[in-house]
């Protein structure tokens, strides 16, 4: 049955990832809530949503002990996230997290001793340089501090991925993530408590960003993924960003720039190289 749905299943999960890019963008542009509030909103029912699945699919569900690295690095990049999209658009934000998500994940794969071909490092640093113009001075180009934090956004939940590449039951693990996550997203919450504000809107969009973009979306991806390789689930998150950018223009109004156009075509292509090649690698 899950076979039979896995292109469905597939495209849920990824326009899923993409929607937390819109749904973000479309609480902070006006305020209708401030970005730690929707980080707390977010991780709290993502969590819920997360331990309705488990009780749903298997009757059970426990609280895990808390891991600091996973924990942390969710939390870093769950606040990063919401903080960028304060300034940053949809389009450009997710191009931000998924280039630095993965790149993380190569800098690591290569401190570990994995070797590279010369194609591999072409297309890494094509992807490198597609970042570069993306943030570079211009008319056009993102706030330096918001591409700041969505870039340690990306590095952070690179690291979280990494952390939970060999977790045998994702989503239980996420679930228990999002709960101790959650709690330090409270915290600083009271250090921010003078800005706390929120509307309908905001609380609607926050609670849609972790029930359906986040918990959902997580579940369906982490139920697909042992079915599918690893290079070609990589390949597929190519498509988010691109998803995130089409979304903004249609929910959100904003435009495709020049300087984004040029920079998703070098980023995605720079990884996509990058794939390809240590698909190769694996396959010889």
């Amino acid at each position: 049955m899950i076979l039979k749905n896995l292109p469905v299943l597939l495209m849920t999960a990824l326009t899923a990832f993409a929607a937390n890019s819109i749904f973000c963008r479309l609480a902070l542009e006006d305020l209708s809530i401030d970005a730690t509030s929707f980080t707390c909103l977010r991780l709290l029912s993502g969590a819920l949503a997360l331990i309705i699945i488990c009780l749903l699919s298997r009757k059970s569900w426990k609280l895990s002990s808390p891991k600091p690295l996973p924990v942390f690095s969710l939390f870093v990049y769950m606040i990063c996230f919401s903080f960028a999209y304060i300034k940053l658009s949809a389009g450009t934000g997710a191009l931000l997290l998924f280039g630095f998500v993965q790149i993380t994940m190569v800098g690591v794969a290569l401190i570990q001793g994995q070797k590279m071909s010369a194609v591999a490092w072409l297309g890494l640093s094509l992807a490198m340089l597609g970042l570069v113009y993306l943030v570079s001075p211009g008319v056009r180009a993102p706030d330096p501090l918001f591409a700041i934090l969505m870039a340690l956004a990306g590095v952070a939940w690179g690291v979280y991925s990494l952390c939970g590449a060999k977790v045998t039951d994702p989503t239980s693990s996420t679930a228990s993530n999002f709960m101790y996550a959650s709690v330090l997203a409270v915290l600083v919450s009271i250090f921010t408590f003078e800005s706390v504000h929120f509307t309908t809107k905001g609380i609607a969009l926050a609670l849609a960003s972790g029930i359906f973009a986040s918990g959902i979306g997580y579940a369906i991806w982490y139920r697909v993924l042992p079915l599918i390789p690893v290079t070609s689930a990589a390949s597929l998150q190519l498509s988010v960003p691109a998803l995130a950018a089409f979304g903004g223009i249609i929910f959100i109004g904003e435009s495709l720039s020049l300087r984004l156009l040029i920079s998703v075509l070098a980023i995605i292509g720079g990884i996509a190289l990058v794939i390809q090649q240590n698909r190769k690698v694996s396959d010889g």
